[in-house]
């Protein structure tokens, strides 16, 4: 994996409704294309590639960044860091699963 923002705030370009802006403790953006939405034992997780500065660049070494939708009281959702390697691979095997025929994985071994 790599390594994700570690702030929880996110807004969404009007541009596109698949991408996803994150902003980091020191108010630094970077965009991210919004590839699945996850739910597994009840909690829902983003699944999100960053966007490189081609976007005609293909997927083929892009790693993708998964999160934790935490709904606020406020009513505000929020991303975190998924810290839990078990939980980690649970989401990503089922993004495999329902992706296998869009996009081509690799093994890490």
């Amino acid at each position: 994996m790599i390594d994700v923002l570690e702030q929880e705030e996110y807004t969404m370009a009007e541009e596109r409704d698949d991408i996803v802006i994150l902003v980091d403790d020191n108010g630094d953006e970077a965009e991210f294309e919004h590839l699945d939405t996850i739910e597994i034992n009840e909690s829902e997780y983003v699944i999100l590639i960053p966007l490189s500065e081609n976007e005609d660049e293909d997927m083929e070494e892009e790693e993708v960044v998964i999160l934790k939708i935490e709904h606020g009281e406020d009513g505000e959702d929020s991303f975190v860091s998924v810290e839990n390697e078990e939980e980690l691979n649970a989401v990503f095997e089922e993004f495999k699963l329902r992706m296998e025929d869009e996009y081509e994985f690799e093994d890490d071994e």
